[in-house]
């Protein structure tokens, strides 16, 4: 982390916020509220973590600006309208900076490929013939850009991406360490043998702008055609993306999700860890889905929240696992009942005879 020194005032008036307390405490870092640390700034969004404002070590607390406090509170407060939107912002400040400048004399680049102003490349960076690679791009060490790959003005590349033939990266894009993209689709013929033909993939991946990739994702080239990122997306680490699937703008997937071929994910879709998608599905605009669900089926209902899997309606999902919860314990009731049912027909046979 850089080490940076601002003062309370500076960074309320950063975030556009208001100040309670002494505006000249000096911050050095961002901290975790339950963990809070004297020159640490923090912030305070969910009400579970209230308790924590009263006794930590902070200098500086971020709340809301309507937040009310139950009890004496000792950092300065600087209060905002959107206390996750300013935590964001404020990371973004003391992130440390990709610094990258020049040409490493360890680099391999072809003498067909074509850098714009301010580029630079790593160690060990290997461009490929007809790449074309935009303004103040950074390419850490260990980056492969394959031939005809072409990639916009101010992406970051983190060190082992491999970017495959003829992919396509938009503008200010954030791909990081050892994402695979353009690699083959899972795509095989099946012969009369029992053995399988490989299907060659000779599409491409493109990428639009403000795209984040995270670690260790890959994303497979389509069969023909491409498979696409929308502008604005974000994939975290260790996501699976097959042939010609679309990820539609603005939509985010957490970790170990898994998207089989030529699935279509609307617009602002929110996907959770561990969602495991069937192929030639189409997802809706604005679709959440819970972590760890299996998506068999289409959803074409815009705004559907859904879990479990096969995947069902979110609140349905939540009603029928508290009645779940509940078996064993009916279970019991039933076999229970089952013994008193036969008992009282023993009885009347006897009563009978």
């Amino acid at each position: 982390m850089l080490i940076m020194q601002k003062t309370a005032i500076e960074l309320a008036t950063f975030l556009n916020g208001l100040l309670e307390g002494d505006p000249d405490v000096k911050v050095f870092e961002p901290c975790k509220i339950e963990e809070g640390i004297k020159g640490g700034i923090t912030f305070l969004a969910n009400p579970k973590y209230e308790s924590f404002l009263y006794s930590t070590k902070a200098s500086v607390v971020i709340v809301d600006k309507s937040f009310v406090p139950k009890e004496t509170v000792e950092p300065t407060l600087i209060r905002v309208e959107d206390v996750y939107g300013a935590i964001a912002l404020l990371l973004a400040e003391f992130s440390p900076v990709s610094i990258l400048t020049g040409i490493s004399a360890l680099a391999f680049i072809d003498k067909t490929a074509t850098l714009g102003e301010g580029v630079g490349v790593g160690p060990f960076v290997s461009i490929k013939q007809g790449v074309k690679v935009g303004n103040r791009c950074v390419l850490h060490d260990q980056v492969y850009l394959g031939e005809g790959v072409e990639i916009g003005e101010g992406t970051i590349i983190y060190p082992g991406v491999k970017i495959l033939a003829n992919c396509k990266i938009g503008k200010y894009c954030i791909i990081h360490a050892n994402a695979v993209i353009g690699s083959d689709g899972f795509g095989y013929a099946p012969k009369e043998d029992g053995s399988y033909q490989k299907i060659s993939h000779v599409g491409n991946v493109i990428i639009e702008d403000n795209v984040e990739i995270g670690a260790n994702t890959t994303i497979d080239r389509s069969t023909m055609g491409s498979t696409i990122i929308r502008e604005g997306a974000k994939l975290d680490n260790l996501v699976q993306l097959g042939h010609n699937t679309e990820v539609g703008e603005n939509t985010v997937i957490a970790a170990q999700t898994g998207v089989a071929g030529s699935t279509k994910i609307g617009k602002s879709a929110r996907i959770g860890g561990q969602v495991g998608f069937s192929g030639h599905l189409k997802i809706a605009d604005r679709t959440e889905i819970q972590a760890q669900s299996g998506i068999s089926h289409s959803i074409l209902e815009e705004g559907k929240r859904v879990f479990g899997s096969p995947a069902i309606d979110y609140n349905s999902y939540i009603r029928s696992y508290s009645i779940f919860k509940k078996l064993p314990d009916l279970y019991k009731t039933i076999y229970r009942l089952e013994k008193e049912i036969a008992s009282i027909k023993k009885d009347n046979e006897t009563k009978d005879n």
